[in-house]
């Protein structure tokens, strides 16, 4: 004789707003899923061909669209980048506190702009610091 409980209003009404954002300013579900392979694919990039400068964490299978994670050389150089990464506006790209290393997230509403002002920004420091 119970009643049923009462739904997330506020959660749906997200989930609606992204769903129309999605639908109307990307082109939907295929398109953010082509949007997001080509910002990733453009980091993952910049890693694989820095000459072990920069070192994937995941196994290629295994690779994030969503987070993009890498080590170098030492924890210094990597406090350097994230310092001078900051100066340049590319933000928060200090890794997950158990695993170290870097870490760029790249979610949806990231532009493909900001993923390649920080691929080039990965470059230039390589080739100022390697």
């Amino acid at each position: 004789g119970s009643t049923f409980n009462t739904p997330p209003a506020f959660s749906i009404y997200v989930v609606g707003l992204v769903a129309k954002w999605l639908r109307d300013s990307v082109g939907g579900l295929e398109a953010i899923r082509a949007l997001n392979e080509r910002k990733s694919q453009l980091l993952y990039d910049t890693i694989d061909q820095s000459g072990g400068f920069y070192k994937g964490h995941a196994a290629e299978d295994s690779r994030s669209l969503m987070n993009v994670t890498w080590t170098m050389a030492n924890a210094e150089l990597e406090a350097q980048l994230i310092k001078e990464a900051a100066g340049e506006g590319l933000m928060s790209l200090k890794g997950h506190r158990s695993v170290g290393g870097l870490r760029a997230s790249i979610y949806n509403a990231m532009p493909l702009e900001g993923v390649q002002a920080l691929a080039e920004y990965m470059k230039e420091f390589q080739r100022t610091h390697g």
